[in-house]
C-alpha cells in the first residue's frame, strides 16, 4: 500500500465513524423532540401525507433480514419515493445498537404483550413550527449529499454495539 492509500483509508474510516456518531446523536435528539416516525407502514403513510416534513429516511436491516423479500420490496418503494422527493436516505446495519439507542428491546414483546416497534424504517421529520436544527443533522445531510455526488444514491452505515 502507498502512503496515500493508507492515509485515505484512515480518513475514510474516521469520516464514517464521525457520520455514524452524528446519526446516533440525531436519532436520539429527534426522538426526544418527537420528530421520529418508526415503522415501514407508518413511514409510508407519513410520506404520502406530508413528504415535505421528512428530512431523513433510515432503512435498517441486519443479515437475517436480507432474505425478507417483502421488506426489500418496501425498501425499494421507499427509496424511489425518497429520491423523487429529495429526501436523504441511509441504509443501516446494526439493529441491536439501533434498538438500544431508541430504548427498544429487539424482537421481544413488552410486559403488556405488545409487539416491539418495527425499526426497519425510521423517518426524521422537521416540524413546521420549530425546525430541527443541529450539527448532527447537518453532518448526516452533508454525508448523503457527498455520497450522491459520487453516484452512491443510498449510502450505508454500520452501527457498532458498544
Amino acid at each position: 500500500m502507498t502512503l496515500e492509500e493508507v492515509v485515505g483509508c484512515n480518513m475514510t474510516e474516521t469520516k464514517m465513524e464521525t457520520v455514524t456518531q452524528a446519526l446516533e446523536e440525531l436519532l436520539v435528539a429527534a426522538q426526544r423532540q418527537d420528530c421520529l416516525t418508526v415503522g415501514v407502514y407508518e413511514s409510508a403513510k407519513l410520506m404520502n401525507v406530508d413528504p415535505d416534513s421528512v428530512v431523513l429516511c433510515v432503512l435498517a436491516t441486519d443479515e437475517e433480514d436480507e432474505g425478507d423479500i417483502a421488506l426489500q420490496i418496501h425498501f425499494t418503494l421507499l427509496q424511489a419515493f425518497c429520491c423523487d422527493n429529495d429526501i436523504n436516505i441511509l441504509r443501516l446495519s446494526g439493529m441491536r445498537r439501533l434498538a438500544h439507542l431508541l430504548d427498544e428491546e429487539p424482537r421481544t414483546e413488552d410486559s403488556n404483550g405488545n409487539e416491539p416497534r418495527d425499526l426497519h424504517c425510521i423517518l426524521v421529520t422537521n416540524p413546521a413550527c420549530k425546525a430541527l436544527q443541529c450539527k448532527a443533522l447537518q453532518d448526516v445531510s452533508s454525508f448523503c449529499e457527498q455520497s450522491r455526488c459520487t453516484n452512491q444514491w443510498v449510502p450505508c452505515l454500520v452501527l457498532q454495539d458498544r
